[in-house]
């Protein structure tokens, strides 16, 4: 019994000469991908390339001060100041004198040395004390620092 569909026949049509090249290059690729990116086969993996970027970053990073550059720089104090006023008065006061945070004309918890001091604002502490590395920058770290210090050892009024 046949059936009739409208007269639709199926006929064998060849697959395009574009897309069988395009199969087989995409076959190819995958070989190619598979050899050079599977660690077992071709050594490589991104945990190597990670570490030897890394080495390359810590061979030429800065070097890590120990001391504050901007200590008595009355230009690097002003701007300390400003952004003293816009990033930690908040917790700190207005006048260095605590408040949320810690007062920062007294004894200081983490160390008073610059360095110290430097890592507490930059790496933050425990219990509230954020990090300000990424939003402020080593060189406006320091200056924070130096018109912190410029309050702390000279009594000057913030």
């Amino acid at each position: 019994m046949q059936e009739n569909y409208d007269d639709i026949k199926e006929q064998h049509n060849k697959l395009p000469l574009g897309m069988f090249l395009f199969f087989i290059g995409m076959a190819l690729w995958g070989i190619y991908y598979i050899a050079s990116y599977t660690p077992a086969v071709s050594g490589w993996s991104q945990r190597k390339v990670y570490d030897e970027q890394v080495a390359k970053e810590k061979a030429v990073a800065k070097p890590v001060l120990t001391e504050n550059p901007y200590e008595h720089d009355p230009k690097a104090i002003a701007e300390g100041k400003v952004l003293y006023a816009s990033n930690c008065s908040a917790c700190h006061g207005e006048h260095l004198k605590g408040g949320v945070g810690a007062d920062l004309t007294g004894h200081l918890k983490y160390g008073e040395t610059d360095d110290k001091k430097f890592e507490s604002i930059a790496k933050g502490r425990p219990n509230g004390m954020p990090s300000f590395e990424q939003q402020l920058g080593r060189d406006r770290i320091w200056k924070v620092l130096a018109y912190v210090d410029s309050v702390r050892e000279y009594g000057q009024k913030p």
